[in-house]
């Protein structure tokens, strides 16, 4: 039984005419009466009570006339749904992200995703970018949000937003009654910061920084988590270098200044090679861009 018969039949049983109901299906009158013909050989009973005035439907075909109707309808609403999944309209959404993208950029981005396509299911996990990449591997996580750099080479990754650094200092700090700073003014300063074993290039690309301004930066207290590093520097422990979308976390005894030449830090979309970018990872890539640009970083094509 095909879906075309059944059009066929609807439309005969809506205008009661062959000669009316062939014309709204766009085929000749003989054979919209080949289809029904062949549709009642496959039933097994008549459908149709043909007179020379009109068609009438006999109690079987009224009862195929439903049925046929919810036919019609399932069908189109699966041909409809492949083509919002591929639009990637419907579906799932696993994102990884690091700890810090959740105090800037992450809720943007969710919020207006699910505004534009409330029939994805969006599930948040929070992971270092090791982690990332292994639950990339492992199907895990559909795409990722991290810092660059990706070891893995089996993942593709598209860069999203720029964020250069910038100090988080304790209120009553000197270095905070200035509006600007320069990363030679913080020599000599104590500081706080992640550990290198946990973000290996953040803490790489700022020691380079400070050496080319001719000091180290004295670590006296490490932490996991911005939050923790945060609260440290509200408690007079030290200075912190984080990223600028940090400064919209607001802590009673934390002020944030700019600093001159400051490094640019990348945040990145990760995905599977394997996998490649299925049309949700494509739409949420859309909707990522687009939200990191309005918000006022430097968006990437």
């Amino acid at each position: 039984m095909e879906l075309r018969h059944l059009r066929h039949f609807v439309a005969l049983a809506e205008e009661e005419h062959f000669g009316r109901a062939a014309e709204r299906v766009f085929v000749v009158q003989q054979a919209l009466s080949n289809s029904i013909r062949n549709l009642e050989d496959e039933v097994g009973v008549p459908l149709v009570l043909r007179t020379t005035r009109r068609v009438q439907l006999t109690p079987a075909g009224q009862e195929f006339l439903i049925g046929a109707r919810e036919t019609l309808a399932l069908a189109a609403q699966t041909v409809e749904r492949a083509r919002r999944a591929a639009r990637g309209e419907v579906g799932r959404l696993t994102i990884g992200f690091v700890s810090g993208l959740a105090f800037g950029g992450l809720p943007e981005i969710v919020r207006r995703f699910r505004e534009l396509y409330p029939n994805v299911s969006v599930d948040l996990r929070e992971l270092t970018a090791q982690e990332q990449e292994a639950a990339l591997r492992g199907g895990q996580i559909d795409v990722g949000l991290m810092l660059l750099p990706v070891r893995d080479p089996s993942l593709d990754s598209r860069a999203l937003w720029r964020q250069p650094l910038v100090a988080a200092l304790p209120a009553e700090h000197a270095l905070a009654r200035r509006r600007r700073l320069k990363i030679s003014d913080l020599q000599g300063e104590s500081f706080v910061f992640f550990p290198r074993q946990i973000r290996a290039t953040y803490f790489d690309q700022v020691m380079r920084w400070c050496a080319g301004a001719g000091f180290t930066p004295h670590v006296v207290q490490e932490a996991i988590e911005v939050p923790t590093l945060l609260s440290l520097v509200a408690a007079g422990i030290g200075v912190f270098l984080p990223i600028e979308f940090f400064s919209r976390l607001s802590l009673p005894g934390v002020v944030y200044r700019p600093i001159d030449d400051a490094p640019i830090v990348e945040i990145v979309a990760v995905w599977s090679r394997s996998e490649g970018r299925s049309p949700v990872v494509r739409a949420f890539l859309s909707v990522a861009a687009d939200v990191l640009g309005s918000a006022g970083g430097q968006p990437l094509s």
